[in-house]
C-alpha cells in the first residue's frame, strides 16, 4: 500500500507538472504568434502552411471514408431504433445533431490525434534526442518560435476546417441510406437537413474541434520534448501521444457537452 501510495502521488506530481509545461509552452506560442513580428523574429509562413498540408490536406481521404461510414451508420441505426415506435421519418433529425454536434468533431479529432499528434511527438522526440533543440537554442532561434507555434496554428486552423468537412461528407452517407431506405426525394431529404441543422449545432461542434486541435498540439509536443532514451523512448511517447491525445479529446467532449446542454 505504501509503494501504491508513493506511486500513485509521483505520477500525480508528474501528471501536474505536465499540465504546467504545456500551459506555458501554449503561452508562449500565443505570445510568438502575436507578437513575434514586433521582435523581429515571425512565426513563419512557410511553417505553418507545411503542418496545414500534413494535418489537414493529407488527412482529407481517410475523414472523408470514415465519415461516410459513420453518417450511414448513424441512419442506419437510427431508422431501425425509431421503428419501433413507428417514426422513421423523424430519422433526418437524429441523424443532423447527432454528426454535426458530436459524431464529426469527435471522429475528426481521434483522428488527427492519431495521425498527426503522434507524428508530431514523434519528430520532436527525434530533434530532442539528437540534441537539435538544444542546437537551435545555441544559434539564438527560439524552440516555441519555431517548432511549436507553426503546429499549433496550423492544427487550429486545419482541424475546424477537416470538421466541417467531416459533416458534410456525413450527412451525404446518411443521405444515400436515408433517401434509398425512406424512399425519400434528396430534395426532401435536403430541406429537412435545412430545418433541423441550426448555425449553433454547427458552431457546438466546430468550437469543440478548435478545443481539440489545442490539445492534440499540447498532447503531442509534451511527449515528444520529453523523450529519454532512443528509439525506444520514441516508440513510448509517441504511443503515450496518442493514448493521451485521445483520452483527452473523449473527455474534454463529455465535459463541454455536459456544461454546453444545461
Amino acid at each position: 500500500m505504501r509503494r501504491f501510495a508513493e506511486n500513485l502521488g509521483r505520477d500525480a506530481v508528474a501528471g501536474l507538472a505536465e499540465l504546467g509545461q504545456a500551459t506555458t509552452l501554449l503561452a508562449e506560442s500565443l505570445l510568438w504568434t502575436f507578437f513575434g513580428a514586433t521582435q523581429r523574429q515571425p512565426v513563419r509562413f512557410s511553417g505553418v502552411l507545411s503542418q496545414a498540408m500534413e494535418a489537414g490536406i493529407h488527412a482529407l481521404p481517410i475523414v472523408f471514408v470514415l465519415s461516410m461510414a459513420i453518417g450511414a451508420m448513424v441512419a442506419i441505426q437510427g431508422i431501425y431504433s425509431l421503428s419501433i415506435f413507428g417514426a422513421e421519418s423523424k430519422v433526418t433529425l437524429g441523424v443532423a445533431l447527432s454528426v454535426t454536434r458530436e459524431f464529426a468533431p469527435l471522429i475528426t479529432g481521434v483522428l488527427v490525434a492519431g495521425r498527426s499528434g503522434s507524428a508530431l511527438a514523434a519528430r520532436l522526440g527525434m530533434m530532442t534526442i539528437n540534441q537539435e533543440i538544444d542546437a537551435l537554442t545555441v544559434m539564438g532561434i527560439n524552440p516555441v518560435r519555431f517548432l511549436v507555434a507553426p503546429a499549433l496554428l496550423a492544427m487550429i486552423l486545419m482541424l475546424p476546417l477537416l470538421t466541417w468537412f467531416a459533416d458534410c461528407v456525413g450527412l451525404f452517407g446518411a443521405g444515400l441510406y436515408v433517401t434509398q431506405r425512406l424512399g425519400m426525394s434528396a430534395t426532401a431529404y435536403i430541406n429537412e437537413l435545412r430545418q433541423a441543422i441550426s448555425v449553433a449545432d454547427l458552431m457546438h461542434g466546430i468550437g469543440k474541434s478548435g478545443i481539440f486541435a489545442v490539445l492534440i498540439t499540447m498532447v503531442g509536443v509534451i511527449n515528444g520534448i520529453g523523450v529519454v532514451g532512443g528509439a525506444d523512448g520514441i516508440g513510448r511517447a509517441t504511443t503515450r501521444a496518442v493514448v493521451h491525445g485521445i483520452s483527452a479529446i473523449v473527455i474534454v467532449d463529455m465535459l463541454f457537452a455536459y456544461l454546453v446542454l444545461q
